[in-house]
């Protein structure tokens, strides 16, 4: 089927003639009025087949053939040989599965426009020993705004003060509340479910993960591509053998109420919009666990998905910089240094300043105010911090700054990991060690991938090899490629591709091309570069690994069950139109056949959307 006619009322009102000419009827019957009763299930048959006829011319211009001919065929060889109650029947079972259909379109988009509709507007924001209400497009980072019990966040931010108790569900999926901790970063789109907290901002509203969460969900909303149908790819072949079993059952008994009994049982209305309620069911059970899926097709590659090509960076690990380790020189302890370092960073707006400032919130450090800061960009800063001259940043940055400078050799730091050294009153205090964590669910996740069927895992990535090769081995990855560039990813999903459909997940502006060459491109949390989102089919929007195994499980689980409902329901067609070939099965009862096995898929498509 193509293009719908648009609006649920109008397939509402198709039922309602359908089922009210078929009562009025079968009460016309009763009564003895038989050529009235003819009459009245006409008149609800014409225009629904009037509604089919228009769906498919507008199908084939575009050059799509489906099922539904069978369906307007059976209608009007009903009407002409003057089988007007079998051909209300399947006028009926047309518009009903029509109807269903629209329901489940409706479920999945409520799903992804509960999204919407949390968006906050405006925020408490503390101001001159007051608060005054701004809106949330006026908040710049380090704003300290007041976040009440039940009230949704508005942007990203740290926690201040002692803590907050946040409901995700809305973005994740879970129910249970999280503690967050005097620092920890908080997502917009989340609730606060315990006592008023402070937030301080992290980046503007335009920019949190919220805002592209809302995004892209517009974008898909927006678009217009038609989801794949499986049953329409045997549409031609059935229809084919339709025809020649109805001609048969002609030709052979020379009556052709046998044709019309053989067109009634091989009219799979529902049937066919039995894979759509489940491809659609399956985009709303995915869009409720924080995954978005841009259509039927996506979700559908997915579910065959046989090899997976991952990114690293933001991927596999946190994709930010996290503090290890402090090596204290003697003399210093470590919690002085990151002290320090932190109070000093608090003028910077380097991503590793952030680090450093989050590290010691978490170790509960109540950082001092700095002053005097100089910040050579992209190699340090130095300025004053509670009476100490204190300079961090590069090997070399440092060494310039310091009485009694190190070796010339720079050790630089072990697995990849990045280094920060710290000076005070110019002497070396000690060395802060950040790096990429692996995340804490990838080992779990990849397991998870490997149960459902993906037997395959190879690390893309433009990290170094030596990097690369420690999280393969740490996550028992079968094969590794570092040192990429975007087209050198391209090329790795391309070998990949000449075995088994592949499955390409990443999240950077490099992993857009890569995204768009594999059969399915999953971008990594809205956050993300947004060339990768409008790339990938599927996008996570929340920061969890874990949800792209629940989003492959939902896709195979969701192509299984229309994959049943295509092979049950064409095969017992065919083996009603045999029955009805031979004669044993009138058109009336053939269509009361036919639409007890269209109900029947029909519900099973619908248990695509249970957990």
């Amino acid at each position: 089927m193509g293009s719908r006619i648009p609006g649920w009322w109008i397939d509402a009102a198709l039922v309602a003639v359908a089922l009210g000419g078929l009562a009025a009827g079968l009460a016309l019957l009763l009564a003895g009025r038989n050529d009235d009763a003819a009459l009245a299930w006409f008149l609800a048959t014409v225009p629904v087949l009037l509604a089919l006829l228009v769906e498919i011319v507008t199908s084939l211009r575009r050059g799509q053939l489906g099922l539904d001919i069978v369906a307007a065929l059976s209608m009007s060889a009903a009407l002409a040989f003057g089988e007007t109650l079998a051909g209300n029947v399947v006028a009926l079972m047309y518009a009903g599965g029509q109807l269903l259909e629209q329901f489940a379109q409706q479920r999945a988009r409520r799903e992804m426009t509960a999204l919407l509709g949390r968006v906050a507007r405006t925020a408490m924001r503390h101001a001159d020993g007051g608060l005054e209400e701004v809106a949330i497009e006026d908040l710049v980072p380090r704003d300290r705004i007041l976040i009440r019990h039940g009230e949704v966040l508005p942007v990203d931010g740290r926690v201040a003060g002692e803590g907050a108790l946040i409901d995700a569900s809305a973005l994740t999926g879970e129910s249970v509340p999280v503690a967050r901790p005097p620092g920890a970063e908080v997502s917009s789109g989340t609730t606060s479910v315990g006592v008023p907290f402070d937030l301080i901002v992290s980046r503007p509203a335009r920019e949190s993960a919220y805002a592209g969460i809302v995004r892209l969900v517009e974008a898909a909303q927006r678009s217009k591509a038609p989801a794949v149908r499986l049953a329409d790819r045997f549409a031609i072949w059935f229809l084919l053998f339709t025809v020649l079993v109805a001609g048969a059952a002609w030709i052979g008994s020379d009556d052709p109420v046998r044709a019309l009994a053989v067109l009634v049982v091989a009219t799979p209305c529902p049937l066919i919009l039995a894979v759509p309620v489940a491809i659609i069911s399956g985009m709303s059970r995915a869009a409720g666990l924080g995954v978005l899926v841009k259509g039927g097709q996506a979700l559908e590659a997915l579910g065959r998905a046989r090899t997976v090509v991952v990114d690293k960076t933001g991927t596999l690990t946190q994709g930010r910089a996290l503090l290890a380790r402090v090596e204290a020189q003697p003399g210093f302890c470590p919690d002085e240094v990151l002290w320090l370092a932190a109070s000093l960073d608090q003028a910077s707006a380097h991503v590793v300043a952030a680090a450093l400032i989050d590290a010691a919130h978490e170790r509960g450090l109540s950082l001092a105010d700095p002053g005097g800061v100089v910040e050579q960009s992209g190699a340090g800063l130095a300025g004053r911090v509670d009476g100490h001259e204190v300079a961090l940043g590069g090997h070399g940055y440092v060494r310039a700054r310091i009485a009694a400078p190190p070796p010339d050799a720079d050790p630089g730091a072990a697995d990849g990991a990045a280094r920060v050294d710290v000076a005070v009153d110019g002497q070396l205090a000690g060395i802060l060690v950040l790096e990429d964590r692996v995340r804490d669910d990838a080992a779990s996740v990849v397991r998870r991938l490997r149960q459902v069927g993906l037997g395959r895992i190879v690390l893309a990535t433009g990290d170094r090899a030596e990097v690369a090769a420690q999280v393969a081995k740490a996550l028992g990855l079968d094969a590794v490629a570092a040192d990429l560039s975007p087209s050198a990813k391209v090329d790795i999903v391309l070998e990949e591709r000449r075995t088994q459909p592949v499955m390409m997940v990443g999240d950077g502006v490099n992993d857009a091309p890569a995204l768009a060459a594999a059969d399915i491109g999953v971008a990594m949390g809205a956050r993300g570069a947004a060339a990768s989102s409008e790339s990938a089919g599927i996008v996570l929007l929340v920061d969890r690994l874990d949800r792209l195994a629940d989003a492959v499980e939902v896709a195979q689980r969701t192509r299984r069950i229309a994959l049943q409902s295509v092979i049950a329901g064409l095969g017992l067609s065919v083996a009603a139109m045999l029955v009805a070939a031979l004669g044993h099965l009138p058109p009336v009862q053939g269509a009361l056949l036919q639409e007890v096995i269209d109900v029947a898929v029909i519900l099973n498509a619908l248990r695509a959307l249970r957990g």
